[in-house]
């Protein structure tokens, strides 16, 4: 009995609340939301439930834990090259989120659920913050950095869940980067037919950008669209002690 209970002891001592989150995002990846139970994640630990109550709490406690461990450590990032102005910054932001999310395809339900049910938890403060010390550093009026901000978060994260979530295959079971390349062009390439098939007296726009849609890249469309709302800021919104001069 004494042994047991010592090594009962040093089992609980190298288990960690880090490690425990870590294996559940390596759940997440190989098997999406579905993939963690704690029935799997004991059996890779090796552990009993109750460690797991214990360090994390609940299955959804432990989803809330490693969407704030992916999304910090995707904000904390160091970029290859400094970031020279706040564009740069937002830019270095945008890209690390979109980047995370493309990663952990499970990542942008979660992303949802957090931003819509609790904006008080450290994954909505940590993405706003980071986004709206740059639109202050700005010189956006203090009366706009909410509205300024939003704008900016709505669309980093929408464009990101979006992309993340076309062409996905969910019945897969583990995902495979090549089969989801392969999956998403054969959706453009689709949907880009669709369009050309249009009528064009209803629809002569959308059969112009057919080939646009089918051949554009993502990250570059995403910078583009950073680039749009920046101009918008910048423009709509002047630098404190600034006049606004209409065109």
């Amino acid at each position: 009995m004494a042994i047991r209970t010592r090594q009962s002891q040093r089992r609980r001592q190298a288990l960690s609340r880090e490690r425990i989150i870590e294996a559940a995002v390596e759940l997440l990846d190989a098997a999406g939301e579905g993939g963690l139970t704690v029935r799997a994640l004991t059996e890779r630990l090796a552990t009993g439930s109750g460690a797991i109550y214990w360090h994390v709490g609940t299955r959804g406690e432990l989803l809330d834990a490693a969407t704030d461990t992916v999304i910090a450590a995707a904000l904390a990032a160091e970029p290859a090259r400094a970031p020279d102005t706040p564009q740069d910054e937002i830019r270095v932001v945008a890209l690390g989120l979109f980047d995370a999310i493309a990663e952990h395809q499970w990542l942008a339900t979660q992303l949802a659920i957090q931003l819509t049910r609790s904006p008080w938890g450290p994954v909505t403060l940590g993405i706003f913050e980071s986004i709206g010390r740059q639109v202050r550093a700005l010189g956006v009026p203090q009366g706009n950095w909410f509205t300024a901000t939003s704008a900016l978060v709505h669309y980093i994260l929408g464009a990101t869940i979006q992309n993340a979530q076309i062409g996905e295959d969910t019945s897969v079971a583990e995902p495979d980067a090549d089969r989801a390349d392969a999956d998403r062009a054969e959706f453009l390439d689709a949907a880009s037919r669709a369009w050309q098939e249009l009528d064009p007296g209803d629809y002569p726009f959308m059969r112009a950008i057919a080939d646009q849609m089918r051949e554009h890249n993502d990250r570059e469309q995403f910078l583009a669209g950073i680039d749009l709302v920046l101009t918008g800021i910048t423009h709509l919104q002047p630098p404190t002690g600034q006049a606004h001069i209409a065109e």
